[in-house]
């Protein structure tokens, strides 16, 4: 009789147990309150990612595939598409920019602002990109922000005349990231696809 009954009291045990397991939400599933995950990837200093870039500029546009690697406040990219023959290397830091043709000409700062706003068909506004495109606001710019409240991360991005829209999160890691995002200025549309994150 003993017997039998802590037969039948396991069993609930298990039940009740089983039905939590349920029932529990998983704590992975609850995204950080934006205001935690915002500082943090603002001080990110190391990500390199693989995608691809659409550009319309009025009647004209290109694709090209980009990678990106940041190491500090360093950008360096790497255009390789309809852009000239050949790639285009990219370095950008606080307010210095170089680029290297595929001819292997090097231009810096106006010359090298010239070349690639010539080139891309408008002026990429690379010291706030590094940001956006993490999905955050450059700190350093007063920003518009509409925030998906239950998954506390942007939809959209008003900020120094340009506006992004983010339709498109992957998990990686522990994190959620841009898989896609479009940016907006008069008529120049830029559309960022990423294939690849190494954060």
């Amino acid at each position: 009789m003993r017997s039998s009954r802590w037969r039948c009291a396991g069993a609930w045990a298990l039940a009740c147990a089983l039905t939590a397991c349920r029932t529990a939400p998983p704590s992975f599933l609850v995204p950080p309150p934006w205001e935690v995950r915002k500082p943090q990837l603002q001080a990110r200093e190391h990500f390199d990612l693989k995608g691809r870039v659409a550009v319309a500029t009025g009647r004209e546009g290109f694709n090209a595939s980009l990678r990106w690697a940041q190491t500090g406040p360093r950008s360096q990219l790497t255009l390789e598409g309809p852009l000239g023959a050949g790639a285009v290397q990219v370095s950008a830091a606080d307010h210095e920019l170089e680029i290297v043709t595929s001819r292997g000409e090097r231009l810096d700062n106006a010359a090298a602002h010239a070349e690639l706003a010539a080139r891309l068909g408008f002026d990429p506004p690379l010291p706030s990109l590094r940001y956006w495109i993490l999905g955050v606001p450059d700190p350093e710019r007063p920003a518009l922000e509409e925030l998906d409240e239950p998954q506390q991360h942007l939809l959209g991005l008003t900020q120094a005349g340009w506006h992004i829209d983010y339709p498109l999160y992957v998990a990686v890691g522990a994190e959620m990231l841009p898989a896609r995002l479009t940016l907006k200025r008069d008529a120049v549309r830029v559309r960022l696809l990423v294939d690849d994150w190494q954060p």
